[in-house]
């Protein structure tokens, strides 16, 4: 039993040490290929550690098993991108390797060679689809450890990469459509990253004028939001159009973040630049739930848009027909009117909703109602 003790612990010795041909003599003298040691490191995990890869090739040709894990469930992958072996981490790669496998605490390959600054590691995972959003149970991504330590070129291809084939977007708005907290909590901090010429301002814009509050509400992500807005961002601020983020978070049904915003003390009756307030965006995009919340804290009924559009008339248009009936449970008159004094009614007709058209004579809508007709428009022909 000493006897073959002693034959692994040699085993491992040579492949640490990468003596090829040692190796290969244990393994045909009958050594169990994955043999590991007290912390569950096999031949492989120590040759790839040590960058050895002629001996990692052998190795996998012999059959030891690509994505066998130690103890705290590393992967060869996991230990190569952690010692910056780029010559070995291919190999894995090409063999097959999970490139998204996570230890015991959630570290991904890419997680690790961003942490230690390993560029051409970074580089080559993700070219090869290492998924850059994965976090640990402490909730840090690879982005944000690369943060954290002030690795500035590392910070700069995990920017970069994220925003291939889209519009280029500043790191913490990036953050915030992530919902990653601890990035946007470390790119608030710090001013060292090279993507950061000045210092992170919480407000900072887009091209189009949005925020990260903005972008945030977008996505419905809460937490990232309420980070922002503890760090001082307006909740009110507007984009161009005049949108806020209440009208974003409105339009996309985000129910929770609604209710934040409006916590924070967004305002329930913020107009665009065409009219349309956050009751106006949930009920034309059919949310309900969102109508029924800012109904209950008060949104203004009677807001018109440019053109004289109520939120009942949005509704209508869209054939959402709960929207209807909360429009109309909060007492929205039925026959209001446009500025051409078509009603709800003529506008679901129009659109041929049948239900939302029923629903409006069964709480008695004005089937007479007559439009104003302009002169030069179809309605003269």
């Amino acid at each position: 039993m000493l006897q073959k003790s002693d034959s692994n612990a040699s085993f491992l010795r040579a492949a640490r040490a990468g003596n090829l041909d040692k190796v290969v003599e244990y393994l045909k003298g009958g050594i169990d290929i994955n043999t590991c040691n007290q912390n569950g490191l096999n031949a492989l995990h120590l040759a790839a550690k040590e960058g050895h890869v002629g001996l990692v090739q052998e190795l996998l040709g012999r059959g030891s098993a690509v994505d066998s894990a130690t103890k705290k469930g590393n992967t060869a992958l996991h230990i190569a991108s952690l010692a910056g072996q780029a010559e070995v981490v291919k190999v894995l790669v090409k063999e097959g390797a999970n490139i998204n496998a996570q230890s015991q605490n959630g570290f991904t390959p890419l997680y690790m060679a961003a942490q230690e600054n390993h560029i051409d590691v970074v580089k080559y995972l993700l070219e090869n689809g290492a998924n850059q959003s994965t976090a640990t149970e402490d909730g840090f991504t690879p982005l944000a450890v690369a943060l954290q330590q002030g690795h500035n070129q590392a910070v700069a291809i995990l920017l970069e990469n994220d925003t291939k084939g889209k519009v280029r977007l500043p790191a913490l708005h990036i953050a915030a459509r992530k919902d990653d907290t601890k990035s946007a909590a470390l790119l608030l901090q710090n001013d060292h990253n090279a993507d950061v010429q000045s210092k992170m301002m919480v407000n900072r814009t887009t091209e189009s004028g949005f925020t990260p509050l903005h972008i945030a509400a977008h996505y419905g992500n809460v937490n990232v939001a309420t980070l922002l807005l503890n760090r001082g961002a307006a909740v009110d601020f507007t984009a161009r159009n005049g949108i806020t983020p209440l009208h974003v978070a409105s339009k996309r049904g985000n129910t929770n973040m609604v209710k934040l915003l409006l916590d924070r003390g967004g305002q329930i009756g913020a107009k665009t630049r065409d009219g349309l307030t956050p009751l106006h965006c949930a009920a034309r995009s059919g949310h309900e739930q969102v109508v029924e919340l800012v109904l209950e804290r008060g949104a203004p009924l009677l807001a018109r848009t440019k053109n004289g559009l109520s939120p009942l008339h949005m509704a209508a248009q869209g054939d959402h027909v709960e929207c209807v009936k909360h429009l109309l449970q909060h007492k929205a008159p039925v026959d209001d009117v446009t500025l051409d004094y078509l009603t709800a009614l003529h506008v679901a007709a129009h659109c041929g909703h049948y239900r939302v058209t029923k629903l409006l004579l069964d709480k008695r809508a004005n089937p007479n109602a007559r439009a104003l007709v302009r002169r030069g428009t179809s309605r003269d022909q």
